[in-house]
């Protein structure tokens, strides 16, 4: 096995600052990245897609439990499957509590193809309480997976693929803002990289561009941040 070098701490010190002076300027570039994500042309959401879960049929609009934005986890779980995807799986157990996305008016489900009733003692096994719904009620042509990228057609067959996509209301319409999948979703996990992704951010007053924290915002980074028993929602 390779180790790193032994050196001094003066050295290490050294090395430390040039490689800090690296760090920051991907941090400033990954904050470029973000707004010019935020800038993104939305698409509105006609088709009436429908779920299922612990309540029984529940459209697009509902996973919003009346929030601003919504993001979905694409779970690869085919139809056919006895068990849900084990990468999917291990990018679900770094999701912390939902009270600090839900601060932020934004929910968050995973969305699968398998049956509702495959899915639930899955996620009993696994110990989640994040919502998670079954799109397997819809005609591939015309699917929520398939629409959004996270079940492609090779070789004649549906193929799963995990991914993320972010959705924002105003009133009662409904907009597809982003989608990522796959080596996307690198990185991903904690609520400020999850907010990262959606249209309004984690709507601070230092983001751009400005004018997205719906009443929300907070002028430090993280101002707004609670114990997770301590929000009012």
């Amino acid at each position: 096995m390779s180790f790193p070098q032994i050196v001094t701490r003066a050295e290490w010190v050294s090395a430390r600052e040039d490689l800090l002076a690296k760090e920051k300027a991907v941090t400033r570039a990954r904050d470029a990245l973000n707004a010019e994500r935020r800038r993104l042309p939305m698409v509105e959401v006609r088709t009436e897609y429908v779920f299922d879960g612990a309540d029984g049929a529940l459209t697009l609009r509902d996973l919003f439990e009346d929030r601003d934005q919504l993001i979905v986890l694409h779970f690869m779980f085919a139809p056919e499957w006895e068990s849900g995807c084990v990468g999917c799986s291990a990018f679900l157990d770094q999701i912390g509590n939902l009270a600090h996305l839900r601060a932020r008016g934004t929910a968050f489900v995973a969305v699968s193809r398998a049956a509702f009733t495959r899915i639930l003692p899955f996620q009993a096994r696994m110990g989640w309480a994040v919502p998670w719904y079954s799109s397997g009620r819809c005609d591939l042509d015309t699917d929520f997976n398939t629409d959004f990228g996270a079940t492609v057609w090779e070789g004649g067959r549906p193929v799963e693929r995990s991914g993320v996509s972010c959705f924002l209301r105003h009133g009662e319409r409904l907009f597809h803002t982003y989608s990522t999948t796959e080596r996307g979703l690198d990185g991903l996990g904690s609520t400020a990289s999850l907010l990262d992704l959606t249209a309004l951010g984690r709507q601070e007053e230092w983001e751009e561009p400005r004018g997205r924290g719906l009443g929300r915002g907070a002028r430090d980074a993280g101002g707004w941040l609670r114990y997770h028993d301590e929000y009012e929602d």
